[in-house]
């Protein structure tokens, strides 16, 4: 099921400015929290993690959404936000499921995951891990960075997505409503 819900953005110029105040280096700390991207951004696609008893809402900045071309590779500023939910549980074990067979997340947000796509990002990274201009950030619901956070593992299974920009949904989803 996807869920698609056009929204005002508020301050579009955040990550644009958080960028330009710094240089072009590796690292999560090149990537700022999104202010607002639940009422600022494009909510995309929903993605149960019945595994997990998580239920992900997918994000887009609208400027990216604007100007992706589908089977091309994403623009720059291109800001994608998957967002985890705890899903309603029945028992500790068993999550409730909608009509659909669908896992029914609550308000509960746990983490806040951003790639953010900017020319010159990543520039350090070795050729193995690179991920092309592509940085990872992981936060908390508050917005404050997660202290422990590691990111060997976006850049290792991102790697296999070379051929969609490195992203798992956007470049489909690119390609699904605009090609």
């Amino acid at each position: 099921m996807r869920t698609i819900a056009r929204l005002t953005l508020g301050a579009a110029g955040t990550g644009a400015l958080l960028w330009l105040a710094s240089a072009a280096l590796a690292g999560p700390e090149q990537v700022g929290y999104p202010d607002r991207y639940a009422t600022g951004f494009v909510r995309y696609l929903t993605v149960d993690r019945p595994d997990r008893n998580v239920v992900r809402f997918f994000y887009v900045n609208p400027e990216a959404l604007e100007t992706a071309t589908p089977g091309e590779d994403l623009p720059y500023g291109t800001v994608l936000v998957m967002e985890d939910h705890k899903a309603r549980m029945v028992t500790s074990e068993q999550a409730v499921r909608d009509a659909q067979g669908r896992l029914i997340p609550t308000d509960e947000v746990t983490n806040v995951f951003v790639m953010e796509k900017r020319e010159g990002f990543g520039e350090e990274y070795p050729p193995e891990k690179r991920n092309a201009e592509w940085e990872y950030a992981w936060f908390l619901p508050d917005g404050s960075r997660k202290a422990d956070a590691e990111f060997d593992g976006c850049f290792a299974c991102h790697l296999n997505r070379a051929g969609r920009d490195f992203t798992f949904t956007f470049y489909k989803y690119v390609l699904d409503e605009k090609g």
